[in-house]
């Protein structure tokens, strides 16, 4: 007859039981996290990368533009909630607009307008809620246009 197992002999069947459940709270925890991390990221994601690709050289090309125009620009917010854009070499006439979102949690849009203020600076015409916004801001003249990403919190 077949001699039993001392009692607490670690087996072949406790040691495939302890691989399954490692590997199934290993997994688990994967697929959580990245749900977590597909549901909280709101940046820039193209449809088709090699396509981006491809335009790669015309966004060096834009950025070349931007600075042979020697314009600066800083954003703050003022405790009312409105966005002081503070600029440098921007020639009165210029118009400012800015799209914004949220980088991460719920998904947030905005587009602001901006009034000249004293020389150099502009005041969004709009307040914008609290909390952290990625910043698209546009400054265009006389068919001149300067583009600038920013974080603002």
């Amino acid at each position: 007859m077949a001699e039993r197992n001392a009692k607490g002999e670690f087996t072949g069947k406790h040691m495939t039981l302890v691989m399954v459940l490692g590997f199934g709270v290993v997994a688990a925890v994967n697929f959580y996290m990245a749900s977590l991390a597909v549901g909280g990221f709101h940046g820039i994601v193209v449809d088709n990368s090699y396509v981006a690709s491809q335009k790669f050289n015309s966004w060096l090309e834009e950025a070349r533009k931007n600075e042979a125009l020697g314009w600066t620009a800083s954003l703050s917010r003022e405790p009312t909630g409105h966005l002081l854009l503070e600029t440098v070499g921007v020639p009165e006439t210029a118009a400012v607009t800015a799209e914004l979102r949220r980088p991460i949690g719920t998904k947030q849009f905005a587009s602001l307008n901006f009034e000249r203020g004293d020389i150099g600076s502009y005041l969004s015409t709009e307040e914008i809620l609290p909390g952290r916004w990625t910043v698209r801001l546009t400054i265009t003249d006389h068919g001149q246009r300067w583009v600038s990403e920013s974080e603002i919190r």
